[in-house]
């Protein structure tokens, strides 16, 4: 993938984002919640999403959660990642967002969003890049600047991170340990 895969007015809004902010269910995983008896239930997270949150991190764009549920596993996966400002179990998520654009001293423009459902429309409008994964629901689709072609939990949020990172510019440095 290159820079050339994306349009020029998808790569000037990626261009000045300092914030990719991703919801949980159906974004960082599949949106499946595996139950059993009296335990928390069980989330499946992708290797591939979470090396691009590193390099994505490591380029100087930061990283946070927003997420409707409240869940342990996703306070350890966020610090395994390196993510530190995580808000769990907050339904009205524009107001979470809000939090964050104070915390990191944003605004609207300089923030990304990643999310699938009813209650991330309202941040995927707000924001200066609504991203959903191809798993999003369609209404969300139809909000958001852009689609991408892999599902949550299967290289949606690494996808969403590289081209962040082409269209700031980092993505070779970020790549170059690799090769």
């Amino acid at each position: 993938m290159d820079i050339d895969h994306f349009s020029p007015e998808l790569i000037a809004r990626a261009r000045g984002i300092k914030l990719l902010v991703l919801d949980v269910d159906g974004v960082l995983s599949d949106g499946k919640l595996y139950m059993g008896n009296d335990t928390e239930p069980f989330k499946a997270f992708n290797s591939l999403d979470g090396h691009g949150i590193k390099m994505l991190i490591a380029s100087k764009v930061n990283v946070a959660i927003i997420t409707g549920r409240t869940s342990h596993i996703v306070t350890r996966r966020a610090a395994d990642l390196g993510i530190s400002h995580v808000i769990q179990g907050r339904e009205d998520k524009l107001s979470a967002l809000t939090e964050l654009e104070a915390a990191f001293d944003l605004k609207y423009p300089d923030i990304a969003f990643m999310g699938d459902d009813y209650p991330d429309l309202p941040v995927i409008r707000r924001v200066g890049l609504g991203i959903t994964p191809a798993n999003g629901h369609w209404i969300v689709k139809q909000h958001a600047h852009w689609q991408s072609q892999y599902t949550g939990g299967n290289g949606a949020v690494r996808e969403a991170c590289d081209l962040l990172m082409l269209a700031q510019g980092t993505f070779d440095t970020a790549l170059a340990p690799y090769l």
